[in-house]
């Protein structure tokens, strides 16, 4: 079992910076790729970014690419996700989540998700 625990959300005015982390325990945090994955209101769950396992490959979804930035330390057990620019659309619950297969062809499959944390954007 793998446990993720979010932080880092928040309200923010359009325009400005927020930075998630989350971190992970109970398995071996490098075995697995991290992603992030956002709920709005009304809408379905978007997969966002992903990181590959020692960090070199990270993909993103069209709606943030060139303004959200995937990391992760594993020294650390956790994964960034700095967001910058943001708009009143990126309002969602930030969702981190743990997959042992890799991103492949637009596809991320999660084994263990988070609880989220909320980010609101104002316009």
């Amino acid at each position: 079992q793998m446990q993720l625990a979010e932080s880092g959300g928040g309200l923010v005015p359009a325009g400005d910076s927020l930075n998630l982390s989350c971190e992970a325990s109970g398995n071996t945090f490098s075995s697995y790729e991290m992603g992030w994955f956002r709920r709005a209101p009304g809408k379905e769950r978007e997969f966002i970014a992903a990181i590959s396992w020692g960090g070199d490959e990270q993909h993103y979804s069209d709606s943030v690419k060139g303004r959200f930035t995937i990391s992760r330390d594993n020294a650390k057990n956790t994964v960034y996700l700095q967001m910058t620019n943001l708009r009143p659309e990126d309002t969602a619950v930030y969702v981190c989540a743990a997959a042992i297969l890799p991103y492949y062809a637009g596809s991320f499959i999660p084994d263990y998700w988070g609880q989220g944390t909320q980010v609101t954007v104002s316009p």
